[in-house]
């Protein structure tokens, strides 16, 4: 079983297809970790997924870039006691965003304790995003005491690294292992206990995969090459290491 750690699949991109990406996943025997952003895909994904929880492991939040506009009381009402749901995220701090999408900072951190706060009391996983913002993200986590947390897309510097894998953090690892050498010595200084792959999609990669949108299904196994011939080992034995690594922050 191959595990996706990280996909928009209650995305619109997705819409006109997604009975094919379901019965794809079956097929092939892929679980997806289906992350919401904001109430409307956390909703979307319970209308579509609770359904296949086989083979789509669902985790709502409220992403930093809509920190300003969700009302973070009604996201509540819907994510606490929701056997449905069984991580929290995509949430985080975007250090970009207080002056690219006028997002206030401050209101960022607020909602991103509001969502580890939920994770900690339902005893769920949380799927992080920490563009330039990773020192602060590790600063807050050991306030919280969580089932498993993950960085999603890990970009952080080595010395970073260290500290999240001291600090039992997972990272992952996307489409740009396959061409990046950066990712490569990240992954390669990253615990083999500690790391995961994931596609992000509908994230589109212009130097991989004719610039598609990302798929667990056509793309993951492509990931786990890459990350096998990164670290010199068989595709089997990567495969089996992140199945293992995957149920652990999981819980599974």
């Amino acid at each position: 079983m191959l595990y996706d750690a990280h996909v928009h699949l209650a995305d619109r991109e997705y819409e006109g297809y997604i009975g094919h990406v379901i019965a794809s996943l079956y097929a092939m025997k892929i679980t997806a970790c289906a992350v919401a952003v904001d109430i409307e895909t956390t909703q979307r994904g319970l209308r579509l997924f609770s359904d296949h929880r086989k083979i789509v492991r669902q985790f709502a939040g409220i992403h930093p870039e809509f920190a300003a506009m969700e009302d973070l009381d009604a996201f509540l009402a819907i994510a606490k006691g929701n056997e449905n749901i069984d991580g929290i995220g995509e949430i985080g701090l975007d250090g970009t965003y207080e002056t690219e999408r006028d997002v206030s900072y401050e209101k960022q951190k607020h909602v991103f304790h509001a969502m580890l706060a939920l994770a900690e009391v339902e005893g769920k996983p949380v799927s992080i995003h920490s563009r330039r913002a990773l020192d602060d993200i590790l600063a807050i986590l050991p306030s919280y005491r969580l089932k498993g947390a993950l960085l999603h897309w890990f970009a952080g510097s080595k010395k970073q690294l260290a500290k999240a894998m001291d600090m039992g953090l997972y990272a992952s690892y996307g489409p740009a292992l396959v061409y990046a050498d950066d990712k490569k010595v990240l992954l390669k200084n990253t615990r083999k206990d500690r790391f995961l792959v994931e596609t992000d999609g509908p994230v589109t990669y212009s130097r991989c995969f004719e610039g598609r949108p990302a798929l667990p299904t056509s793309f993951l196994a492509s990931v786990v090459w890459a990350a096998a011939a990164t670290l010199g080992v068989p595709y089997d034995e990567a495969a089996r290491t992140l199945e293992e690594n995957s149920r652990s922050f999981l819980g599974s």
